[in-house]
């Protein structure tokens, strides 16, 4: 049974690096090496390699769960492409304690009109910014909390970890204006190479083998942003508005964001699938220090099939996680907003329809 068990906990490491999180468009969740480096009970020391590839275009506006299919129709809408490289070292040390060190090669895309010449300028107003470089690197410490060689049917494994700054937060291209000039600002907050914070991530992983072919499995992982503000300006090089200095928009703010996976696996052979749900989240509020600055909250509910295979020291997967709901909820500026006026506010950001991710995984 031990090397069901193996094959399983593979599975289940394979599926988590496809899943775990950069989400999608808009919504502020960028790639802080987030590829899951559950431990392989089987692997009692050594050293395993993860490069994990995820892509993605979004351009579909939602305010709530409801789409602003004008935004495409008048050809207004923001198109971000977002690639993201994890790169994962992971150490095992024995059969229950293992440590993941990854850090992430970022290359955005980012197309509009309002940013530049605004919405009313046409198609020969709609220009890109760029971004590219190293993203905010993971250390995340992981345990398996029962014994894998009393329990082979299911584990639970628990991951602590600290999300580093390492990725530039203040990236700067160039935003093209009406009467032809350009002026030189922090590009958007979507496809910043990093948030500007030092986080705490909890991670927790489990599985339960029914049968030596099928079983269940979920992911948990949690990062916590405590600095409320990076302070880097939301003008694109120009000077805040008084409704941003007012509201707390002037600056990005160091959002938390979350995932949560479940599903269920089947092998046949080398080969093996997933089908399940993915949730990944940025909330409008922290669970430690204040909601202050710019910020595009929002959820993304995604049917995620993933296959692997799995040969005697690497694996191959792949994984095209399909968007079932997206709803860009209200932020804290939104909230205090609607306060004041009495009417609800809240802003929009745009989707994927579905992301790409895959890698390979290898012992040595």
């Amino acid at each position: 049974m031990k090397h069901i068990y193996t094959a399983v906990a593979t599975l289940l490491l394979l599926s988590a690096a496809a899943g775990k999180t950069q989400a999608q468009g808009c919504v502020a969740i960028r790639s802080n090496g987030n590829s899951c480096t559950m431990g392989n009970p089987a692997a009692v020391k050594g050293w395993q390699m993860n490069l994990n590839n995820r892509y993605f275009k979004s351009y579909k506006h939602f305010v709530g769960t409801e789409e602003q299919k004008e935004r495409v129709e008048n050809g207004t809408e923001v198109i971000n492409h977002n690639y993201s490289l994890d790169i994962t070292a992971t150490r095992y040390f024995n059969s229950r304690w293992s440590l993941g060190i990854t850090i992430p090669v970022i290359s955005n895309t980012r197309s509009s009109l309002y940013e530049h010449a605004g919405n009313s300028a046409g198609p020969s107003g709609r220009h890109s910014t760029q971004s590219f470089g190293i993203g905010d690197a993971r250390v995340s410490l992981y345990r398996w909390m029962i014994d894998p060689a009393k329990h082979t049917k299911g584990n639970i494994q628990l991951g602590l970890g600290i999300k580093l700054p390492t990725g530039d937060y203040q990236y700067q291209d160039y935003f093209y204006k009406a009467d032809g000039s350009t002026v030189l600002g922090p590009v958007d907050q979507s496809i910043q190479l990093g948030d500007g914070g030092t986080g705490i991530t909890l991670e927790m992983n489990a599985l339960y083998q029914f049968t030596h072919k099928f079983g269940v499995y979920g992911n948990f992982y949690y990062l916590s942003n405590p600095r409320e503000q990076n302070g880097v300006s939301t003008a694109r090089g120009g000077t805040p508005n008084a409704t941003a200095l007012k509201y707390f928009t002037s600056t990005m703010s160091v959002p938390d964001q979350y995932m949560l996976r479940g599903g269920a696996s089947y092998m046949t052979g080398k080969f093996h699938f997933t089908g399940g749900i993915r949730i990944e989240a940025i909330p409008s509020s922290d669970l430690i220090g204040g909601d202050k600055g710019f910020r595009r909250p929002g959820i993304v509910t995604s049917a995620e099939p993933v296959i692997a295979y799995q040969a005697k020291k690497m694996n191959l997967y792949l994984s095209v996680p399909v968007a079932v709901k997206r709803n860009r909820t209200q932020s804290y500026s939104d909230k205090l907003r609607t306060a004041d006026t009495g009417t609800k506010v809240q802003g929009d950001a745009a989707f994927a329809d579905y992301s790409i991710t895959a890698g390979i995984s290898f012992r040595f």
